[in-house]
């Protein structure tokens, strides 16, 4: 497990309009160009690495499985309300993405519980 990777990779997505907008374009490419070096604003870092299990939750955009995997429940909230805007704009509300995240999380228990 890589906290430090997994919490890195969810700040330089959510940090960035254009990486957001790339990241949603094509999840898996912008996953692996990240894990490459060729993504983020810290480009420059050599020691990308993910699990298997991180890297499928990235690319499945499953937050649900990252928060079990130990994301930062702040980053990734902010994470994940980037990455589904344009869904909850113009698909279902802000309401339903509160709810879907409280759904997917709640069975990973609490923060201090999770590995």
């Amino acid at each position: 497990m890589s906290r430090y990777m997994m919490n890195k990779f969810i700040r330089a997505v959510e940090m960035s309009t254009a990486n957001v907008t790339a990241y949603v374009a094509d999840t898996e490419g912008f996953v692996d160009g990240w894990l490459d070096g060729e993504a983020g604003p810290d480009a420059v870092t050599d020691d990308r690495v993910l699990t298997p299990e991180e890297r499928t939750a990235f690319v499945e955009r499953d937050y649900g499985a990252l928060y079990g995997l130990g994301a930062h429940p702040y980053l990734l909230w902010h994470f994940t309300e980037a990455v589904y805007e344009h869904e909850y704009t113009e698909g279902f509300g802000w309401r339903e993405l509160v709810e879907k995240y409280r759904a997917a999380i709640i069975p990973h228990g609490e923060v201090d519980d999770i590995p």
